[in-house]
């Protein structure tokens, strides 16, 4: 579904992508693991189109010419949440019906939002409050109902359990592995939580020095022999990653 082959990009003297070469197949969920400024997010915000590579070529199956087209295609859990402050939770959720190439009606809008709240284990009620009258969790939970209220074919994970307390984290982790199985979508996910990794990922790919070090399925990386990988998934000071970066 996505491929990146001999991805560079630079920002100055930062080379951040330096030949990032992977395949994310059809209705898998790939999950890119990597230290702090490794580029994880550098390489997501390329598939969107918010960051031009310096070279190489990122394609996505059939994509289509029409920018509003392609976008739609994508749900996005951001890391923070990201919702925003001043609408109430269910416009949050029906952002993308509201408006653009996927607009609905208003009232149709809003019966989606509450469908997909459902779907996140939130009630009805919770639709008309605002975020900051949310917990860090139900916050997190609406992110997610937005992230899949259109039924995109694609969806980005960023950081999806940053802030939360292990419980909430395990919800979250048990949510996203369910939707992403019942609709059969393709998932992308960046994060340095294990317990994510191992909840989430059918595929996981290790990123370091701008590239993909090791990839393959999630049961085999324990044992994958690769020193890169292993150091940072037994969360080691000793190893050819620098502890000091």
């Amino acid at each position: 579904m996505i491929r990146f082959d001999d991805v560079h990009k630079s920002f100055g003297r930062n080379h951040v992508l330096q030949g990032m070469t992977l395949e994310v197949p059809k209705g898998t969920s790939m999950v890119i693991i990597g230290g702090s400024g490794t580029g994880k997010s550098v390489a997501l915000k390329c598939v969107l189109g918010l960051i031009r590579p310096d070279s190489g070529t990122i394609t996505v199956e059939g994509a289509s010419k029409d920018r509003d087209a392609f976008l739609a295609r994508f749900g996005m859990l951001f890391q923070g949440g990201a919702l925003f402050d001043s609408l109430p939770v269910w416009q949050n959720v029906a952002f993308r019906l509201l408006r653009g190439a996927l607009k609905r009606p208003k009232a149709e809008a809003r019966e989606i939002a509450i469908e997909k709240l459902r779907r996140v284990g939130l009630a009805p009620e919770v639709a008309d409050r605002l975020p900051a009258e949310l917990s860090g969790g139900m916050q997190k939970r609406v992110g997610l109902a937005r992230a899949i209220a259109a039924d995109p074919e694609i969806i980005f994970f960023d950081e999806p359990t940053t802030g939360l307390d292990p419980i909430m984290a395990g919800v979250i982790n048990e949510l996203i592995r369910e939707i992403v199985t019942e609709m059969g979508a393709t998932a992308m996910t960046i994060t340095h939580d294990m317990s994510s990794v191992r909840a989430i990922a059918d595929d996981v790919a290790m990123l370091h020095g701008g590239k993909i070090r090791w990839t393959g399925p999630v049961a085999r990386m324990d044992d994958s022999g690769d020193p890169y990988l292993d150091q940072f998934i037994h969360g080691r000071a000793e190893g050819p990653i620098p502890a000091v970066r």
